[in-house]
């Protein structure tokens, strides 16, 4: 496979950063992250030994300008599109900005490349397991119904079908790739595991939705980017183009266990568990298959839940320096009084 110079947009996010380092460690691989820097995207996300990195660079832009895509899409062969906002509580109280950052940027950048004159020859466009909505079969096929249940869900359902479209209206060569829940270190502490790891940290409430019997697949970010490089250089890509992969654990497991596994972690009390009225919309059940991903890319996840969660947390136990500062942003802040009725 030749070396490849790749757009990373919202590289300066948790997925995105983790994605960039993978990517560098190729060695013969250009990475330029296209990201503004807009809560919770922060350049530090980002390690400094890869942010110095002869092969990257880095430009500060919306994913959806198309003054600053036209140049950048000019230089590179790949298009890894990541930019979003993703926090589904988040979009309950802000459905416009979601519209916007997660619908509308992703037709102007779809559109860009359909206008430029670019070498583009591969686009992963990251989708999400929500899209879905609660699970009507187990394990989720990519053949499951569509019946997003948040704006969230909503917004990356019209994107994820928005690329799909332009592969079937302009044949721009799009690969939809829909990952179940990544966690792992370097997430942005308003996610469910950060959010539960670092209040138990701070001996403060871990917030548990309706019964907390909701359940996820939960997918260790680095498998995750694993499978994102996997279509990125994958040599039967042809193949790819026009598809929707799954890429998951075939797992799933309940908020009140994630909670108590977090606890005993960490030493703490169970009496931080605290009941909190249900998330309006809330998804039941998420468990993927991703046999296709096998079949196709040869992907399969290597790391258990147990040890990835365990991993996780020890992160956050010893990077506190990571999680104070952003939780410290006067947006974080505004966020837990709007939806918890206190700043945190």
């Amino acid at each position: 496979m030749k070396p490849r110079s790749v757009l990373v947009t919202g590289g300066a996010g948790f997925i995105g950063s983790h994605l960039v380092e993978r990517l560098l460690s190729r060695g013969d691989t250009k990475v330029t992250v296209l990201d503004k820097l807009v809560y919770p995207g922060r350049l530090d996300t980002i390690p400094s030994t890869l942010r110095n990195d002869p092969n990257f660079r880095f430009v500060r832009g919306d994913a959806g300008s198309k003054r600053i895509l036209k140049p950048l899409l000019a230089e590179v062969d790949t298009v890894a599109h990541l930019a979003a906002e993703t926090h589904i509580d988040r979009s309950i109280l802000s459905i416009a900005s979601f519209v916007r950052n997660d619908f509308v940027s992703t037709s102007h950048l779809y559109e860009s490349l359909v206008q430029s004159n670019s070498n583009v020859e591969r686009i992963v466009h990251i989708s999400t397991s929500e899209v879905y909505g609660s699970a009507q079969q187990e394990p989720m096929t990519e053949a499951h119904p569509i019946a997003p249940q948040s704006p969230y869900a909503a917004t990356k359902t019209g994107a994820d079908r928005l690329a799909y479209s332009f592969y079937r209206t302009f044949n721009l060569p799009v690969c939809i790739l829909r990952p179940f829940n990544m966690y792992g270190p370097r997430q942005h502490p308003e996610k469910l595991i950060p959010f539960f790891t670092t209040n138990a940290l701070l001996d403060l409430p871990l917030y548990i939705y309706g019964a907390g019997t909701a359940e996820r697949d939960w997918l260790w970010v680095e498998d995750g980017v694993r499978a994102i490089e996997a279509v990125l250089f994958a040599d039967n890509y042809d193949e790819l183009a026009g598809q929707e992969i799954n890429a998951g654990t075939g797992r799933s497991f309940s908020i009140n266990w994630i909670a108590k596994r977090i606890l005993a972690r960490l030493g703490k009390t169970k009496s931080l568990l605290t009941r909190h009225d249900d998330r309006p919309g809330h998804v039941v059940k998420l468990v993927s298959s991703s046999a296709k991903a096998n079949r196709l890319l040869g992907w399969r996840p290597a790391l258990s839940f147990e040890e990835g969660l365990d991993r996780t947390i020890d992160w956050y136990k010893n990077n506190a320096s990571f999680w104070k500062k952003r939780r410290n942003d006067k947006r974080f802040r505004e966020y837990t009084r709007a939806w918890y009725g206190r700043e945190l």
